[in-house]
């Protein structure tokens, strides 16, 4: 990114406002986690039922029928995430475009929709198909992967 552009982000008055009010920026960070554990969950949920994961009486659900459930609510926790996650970066644009645990995020969550993308694009969700389970597998990898990151971004 140029770094004319982030020094202009970072002394938009928008962006010192949500870096500077009281309550903004830890309402965002408690939204987005809120998004994501709303994302994750669902996924996981989805995932582990693609994986034959027998917990919770998983295996009574038909896949596709579970996937499409819970599609809305990823959806929505995914959007909500991307809109604070975008939020927070604005206020701090200078700092997370140099944070090598935000770019690995951002790489990761590329990885996640590709993935998601590919998997979707092969038709039904069947899991007693390999190549199924390796990608709700890599999902999960994925998905922690992205948390941990997350986490990160303060301490690095």
């Amino acid at each position: 990114m140029n770094p004319s552009l982030t020094h202009a982000l970072h002394d938009w008055p928008f962006a010192v406002w949500l870096r500077t009010a009281p309550l903004v920026y830890p309402a965002l960070e408690s939204l987005h986690l809120i998004a994501i554990a709303t994302t994750f969950g669902t996924l996981f949920i989805v995932d582990l039922r693609l994986l034959n994961v027998g917990v919770f009486g998983l295996r009574q659900f038909d896949a596709n029928a579970l996937a499409k459930a819970s599609l809305p609510w990823t959806l929505l926790g995914f959007a909500c995430a991307a809109a604070t996650g975008s939020l927070m970066f604005l206020s701090r644009a200078n700092d997370f475009i140099s944070n090598g645990a935000f770019l690995i995020k951002m790489l990761l969550l590329f990885a996640a929709a590709t993935n998601a993308g590919i998997l979707h694009s092969r038709g039904a969700l069947d899991p007693r198909n390999f190549v199924t389970r390796c990608q709700a597998a890599l999902s999960l990898a994925i998905w922690v992967a992205v948390i941990v990151c997350g986490r990160w971004i303060a301490y690095v």
